[in-house]
């Protein structure tokens, strides 16, 4: 479901309950892949492929508030994208989660869906 206002796009991904507590889930967007991750109960949303070369990233490790791609060993920050651990350079784009009525939605402008590659 996508709701446009204001120029945003409300852009429903998955039921809460199915993204437990240290857990995450890989979500389509328009033919992009959203990674979804439950944080000890905050949901964060971020692009689900890596910025350096392509990895489904839902494939990688939770460790803390960031994410370790297992392809080459780079790690993210699941709060603002920033690369923690090279060799990728670019952050992961981070979209705005909104919880309502159990579902998981991103609040993203209108148009494609932000991605860095």
């Amino acid at each position: 479901m996508t709701d446009d206002t204001a120029g945003l796009r409300r852009i429903d991904l998955c039921a809460a309950d199915e993204v437990a507590p240290g857990a995450m889930k890989l979500c389509d967007v328009d033919g992009e892949l959203v990674l979804v991750t439950n944080l000890a109960g905050r949901f964060n949303a971020a692009q689900g492929i890596c910025s350096h070369e392509y990895f489904e990233l839902d494939r990688g490790m939770l460790t803390g508030d960031s994410i370790l791609c297992t392809l080459h060993m780079s790690r993210f920050s699941l709060i603002d994208g920033e690369v923690i651990d090279p060799p990728a350079e670019l952050p992961l784009a981070i979209y705005p989660v909104v919880v309502e009525n159990g579902r998981i939605l991103i609040e993203v402008p209108a148009g494609a869906l932000e991605v860095n590659r």
